[in-house]
């Protein structure tokens, strides 16, 4: 195994991805997943095969997949080997994995991460007193570039351990007030922190969205409505609005959240409120109602466009036909290739696979390989061994990775897994980098 290799795959979604693992997995085949894990280096059949092999109490067995790949040295699989361990109830052997090695690593940066990694496995190990202290020396500002990484790892260490206090007393030293009201809160004094975090609304210092937002949903939990209404509808509503609306669905208020959605959108007709109204209607099974609130969005360009948020949310077949025909549907702009492909998926889904072939192929814009698509509509249609022959006959490293899952569903794993492609040719398909110019562009089109 590389290291390269393993850090690409996990930072890509490449080998064989968690989904398709997923699928491997719901399917029973977890002796297989964690043969392939180890015959081919695959990271997501290893995590997959450890993650239900630790439920199932095979600890053993799970360090047996783990093993190669910590062997590496690459720190995620260490990781993941000391949290075998530690769930085995081999704590210190856990600890000796991860511990920070005295010598020290090339940077800061390294050490800070390394001092992280320690402190959580200590906490997991219930040690929570012992990872508070290494953590320490980090939040005094000399030993790393910003402290509010090392804080966000000590409040959440910390959570379930009644070190609250210690940990308020560590935080108040900074200015981290998000950190403090989360402590606060957690520690039963709800009021002290929305009065820590209500202070910088009033003055407006530094002020950021997270900010507002982690405010709106303190006041929504405790069902301070009145206060959460005045921030709401206040210069603040684009960052708040919805989570008052959604405080009153949960306090048995819909019809009002409704309409204070509705009267903002009559007042500044701003996408965001009809973001929220039309798929919380949607959700409600009003599905034209929540068409007739999107619609004006619907041949916006892709940051505004409401269209495709709704298809998102549709997967009844019948439900998305009538949304993609409905006629105030118009070609989604920049991509108007997905009107074709959405309306082909809902018709395979209803079993017109014919029709839907045929949409697909009236696109004048494809967006990948249209075999892959019809491949794909006759796998929504349950029509299996064709998508299967329709695959093997592209054989792409793109169609190879489909055909994998028509397989699998086929009941076919090891022959899924025999012609999924590897990652070395996952890797040498990709497409190169342009190269790059004096001025940082690239020498080759699109510039």
């Amino acid at each position: 195994m590389d290291v390269d290799d393993l850090a690409w795959q996990a930072g890509n979604y490449r080998g064989i991805s968690p989904r398709r693992v997923g699928l491997l997995l719901e399917h029973g085949h977890l002796d297989l997943a964690a043969q392939v894990a180890v015959e081919r280096g695959e990271w997501f059949c290893a995590e997959g095969a450890v993650e239900t092999l630790c439920r199932a109490g095979e600890f053993g067995r799970a360090l047996a997949v783990m093993e190669p790949f910590a062997a590496t040295g690459w720190r995620t699989a260490l990781r993941a080997k000391a949290r075998i361990l530690l769930r085995s109830g081999r704590t210190e052997d856990a600890l000796d994995l991860v511990r920070p090695d005295e010598a020290g690593p090339a940077s800061e940066a390294e050490a800070e991460a390394e001092c992280r990694d320690f402190a959580e496995m200590l906490a997991e190990a219930g040690r929570v007193d012992e990872a508070i202290d290494l953590l320490i020396p980090y939040l005094d500002g000399t030993s790393c570039p910003s402290v509010l990484p090392v804080l966000s790892v000590l409040v959440e260490i910390t959570a379930g351990y009644d070190r609250d206090q210690r940990v308020l007393e560590l935080i108040a030293p900074h200015d981290a007030r998000e950190s403090q009201a989360q402590v606060l809160e957690r520690a039963g004094r709800a009021d002290d922190a929305i009065r820590v975090l209500g202070q910088d609304i009033t003055g407006r210092r530094s002020l950021t969205q997270n900010t507002l937002t982690a405010y709106a949903e303190l006041l929504a939990r405790h069902g301070r409505l009145e206060e959460l209404r005045d921030l709401a509808t206040g210069q603040d509503a684009h960052a708040v609005l919805d989570i008052y609306a959604d405080a009153l669905r949960r306090h048995g208020r819909a019809e009002e959240a409704e309409a204070v959605m509705r009267d903002a959108i009559t007042s500044d007709d701003w996408v965001g409120y009809r973001a929220w109204l039309s798929a919380t209607l949607l959700a409600d099974g009003r599905l034209d109602d929540a068409i007739a609130v999107a619609e004006p969005g619907f041949g916006w360009y892709d940051c505004s466009n409401l269209l495709a948020p709704l298809v998102a949310l549709l997967d009844r077949p019948e439900e998305l036909l009538h949304l993609v025909e409905h006629p105030s549907v118009v070609p989604h702009h920049g991509h108007e290739e997905f009107q074709h492909g959405w309306r082909a998926w809902a018709l395979a889904g209803l079993g017109r696979v014919d029709e839907a072939i045929a949409v697909a192929e009236a696109d004048p814009r494809p967006w990948t390989d249209p075999r892959i698509v019809k491949a794909d509509l006759l796998t929504r249609a349950g029509r299996l061994d064709a998508a299967a022959d329709e695959l093997r006959a592209v054989g792409t490293i793109r169609a190879r990775e489909h055909l994998y899952e028509v397989l699998v569903r086929q009941g076919r794993a090891a022959e899924a897994i025999a012609v999924h492609p590897t990652v070395a040719e996952q890797r040498a398909a990709e497409p190169k980098p342009a190269p790059l110019g004096e001025n940082g562009y690239s020498l080759e089109p699109p510039f």
